[in-house]
């Protein structure tokens, strides 16, 4: 059994900050913009991501899992796509095992070192219709007062 730390005597907490984002994406909506514009998977998607989900029945639901994952990202770090996040600074990746895992990459990396991110978890989920996605960054330090 896991103990409580007890509260420093300076009265910080010990406890980690946690960031949390959420994004819902519409699939139908995301699969006409790509098709409407064909460059823009390039620039949304990693190489890995867009071969990922070429390889699936549906391929739409996949793609649109990622980008509410990029999404909830961006809203948990609190940067949206301002001061040069880019959508490919975040990957979604599977492990082994199949669960997908964050790989961050050029200013969304920063970001998260300077707020001291030290684990991410992410959780993906689609119907037909809708995707969703939830990530939960794990940072150094106590939630300001």
């Amino acid at each position: 059994m896991r103990r409580w730390q007890q509260m420093p005597a300076d009265g910080a907490s010990p406890v980690p900050r946690v960031l949390v984002g959420t994004d819902l994406v519409a699939i139908d909506r995301l699969a006409s913009m790509l098709t409407a514009q064909p460059d823009l998977a390039g620039e949304v998607f990693t190489e890995r991501e867009l071969s990922y989900c070429s390889g699936r029945r549906r391929r739409h639901e996949h793609l649109a899992a990622r980008f509410a994952a990029k999404e909830a990202v961006f809203k948990a770090l609190g940067t949206g796509l301002a001061g040069g996040v880019g959508w490919r600074d975040v990957e979604v990746v599977n492990a082994a095992s199949g669960r997908p895992r964050l790989r961050l990459a050029g200013a969304a990396r920063s970001v998260a070192g300077t707020a001291g991110v030290r684990s991410m978890e992410i959780s993906l989920s689609h119907t037909a219709h809708l995707a969703i996605a939830f990530a939960v960054l794990v940072c150094d330090g106590a939630v300001a007062p």
